[in-house]
């Protein structure tokens, strides 16, 4: 599976991913204190919608789209509307990828890293994240890079992992790399995407990387109808995920899943795979 966010921006796995995203950066936001944010795999930061790829895929015509409705919904929970307002920023034909999500709901004293492996991809980032101060795009191995940068200065922060899922070791590597992390920055909060393409796989690497010792932690999976030709089913494990946030996410999913559904069927768990609140 080649990930590559530009093919799929805006879809149903991103849809969720980005509200969750969300969720986390608004709890540590409720400190005065400064928090740093670290995007291992960040992508461009920004993507057209009407570039050949998404067109080609229209993965954000059953994603994003879908959602028009929300942006006028008065009583959506406030992660909900929260995010669909980064979303509507970026106007109606282009999709806001983490990093840039990120930036926007930096305050001055906060910091985000943003990792790009790919080099036409991270030349395209340094420009989106040039009008913030606080952000900074780095051209290197985001896997390699992510231990050298924890514990950050603050003390606090969210490191989001959102591979390409390009090579056949990646679950592997995601879980290795995330135990190395987490026993350097313990307290952080991490949010770790993977695609379902075999539950068992998916299961494995998150057994692995709870084996570090993890307290709490939790998945959000979405599963929508095929067609089956493309991936139907991703996740996000959530290490140390702030109290609040599972029923925020159930709050979301709640007007998601017959959106994200569309003519078919959607379904969101949101599931403690260690401890509880």
């Amino acid at each position: 599976m080649n990930y590559r966010h530009g093919y799929h921006a805006g879809n149903f796995a991103d849809v969720v991913k980005h509200v969750a995203l969300v969720a986390v950066l608004r709890h540590l936001r409720k400190k005065d204190t400064a928090f740093s944010v670290i995007d291992t795999h960040a992508g461009r930061g920004l993507y057209d919608l009407r570039d050949a790829a998404s067109i080609a895929t229209g993965e954000a015509q059953r994603g994003i789209a879908r959602l028009d409705d929300l942006m006028e919904m008065p009583a959506a929970p406030p992660v909900l509307s929260a995010y669909l307002d980064l979303v509507a920023e970026c106007g109606r034909q282009r999709y806001p990828g983490s990093p840039l999500i990120a930036a926007k709901m930096l305050r001055p004293q906060d910091r985000l890293t943003a990792i790009e492996k790919h080099a036409e991809e991270v030349a395209i980032l340094k420009d989106v994240l040039a009008p913030f101060r606080n952000a900074v795009a780095e051209h290197a191995d985001g896997y390699a890079r992510l231990t050298k940068l924890l514990p950050p200065p603050s003390r606090r922060g969210l490191v989001l992992v959102d591979p390409p899922f390009e090579a056949a070791d990646e679950f592997e590597t995601l879980a290795q790399t995330l135990t190395a992390a987490i026993r350097k920055f313990a307290t952080g909060i991490y949010l770790a995407w993977y695609p379902v393409k075999s539950q068992g796989a998916a299961d494995a690497f998150i057994g692995e990387t709870l084996a570090a010792g993890i307290a709490k932690a939790l998945t959000v999976e979405i599963a929508v109808a095929p067609p089956s030709d493309r991936m139907t089913c991703a996740g996000i494990l959530v290490v140390n995920p702030p109290y609040g946030f599972a029923a925020e996410m159930q709050a979301a999913a709640e007007l998601l899943v017959p959106r994200l559904g569309g003519q078919g069927s959607a379904d969101i768990n949101v599931t403690w795979r260690a401890g509880s609140e």
